[in-house]
């Protein structure tokens, strides 16, 4: 009989360290590492490398254009990055996008994307993030780690979001 009980109780358990696991990786709990160095391509052929925006709040955002949720954060992005361009921020999207740029610049062009986008038609970055699906943002910090990762798309421009950046920004430089 005491058995039984045990039963229904491990299974809660198990299910509320499950959720709370997913709650863990969606709030960026998973940060606090060095960001893997990468040179990609812009689409217009110009390398673009990672190391060199070191002192700068890097967003990086690993999307595709065939992804609905990648598609849908796009303008938010845009938002953002017209509200903190000139400051000490670099948004980087890199596109997983296996032909290149025959599929993202009409998509750019579109959607009046003015950040730098960058081309990844191999997917070295994916294995090197862990990253599970698209999109998936990285909040890299001016020292070069990552100190948030967001899994799934997400309104960027909302208040909350901006100021996270912001306290970023206006956080003193410890290098």
């Amino acid at each position: 009989m005491r058995r039984s009980a045990l039963g229904p109780a491990l299974a809660v358990i198990a299910v509320l360290g499950a959720v709370l696991a997913v709650q863990r990786l969606q709030q960026g709990a998973h940060g606090g590492y060095a960001a893997a160095d990468f040179t990609l391509p812009d689409l217009s052929g110009t390398a673009v490398r990672l190391a060199d925006l070191r002192g700068k709040i890097v967003f990086l955002n690993l999307w595709a254009t065939w992804c609905p949720p990648c598609r849908a954060e796009m303008p938010s992005m845009e938002a953002l990055y017209q509200r903190l361009k000139g400051r000490d921020f670099a948004m980087l999207a890199v596109s997983e996008d296996s032909d290149g740029a025959k599929s993202v610049a009409p998509f750019v062009k579109d959607l009046g994307l003015s950040f730098p986008v960058l081309l990844d038609p191999d997917n070295h970055l994916p294995g090197r993030y862990g990253v599970t699906g698209y999109p998936e943002t990285f909040i890299i910090d001016r020292a070069g780690n990552v100190v948030k990762h967001v899994i799934g798309p997400e309104e960027w421009n909302q208040p909350e979001m901006v100021a996270y950046v912001e306290g970023l920004l206006n956080a003193p430089a410890s290098q």
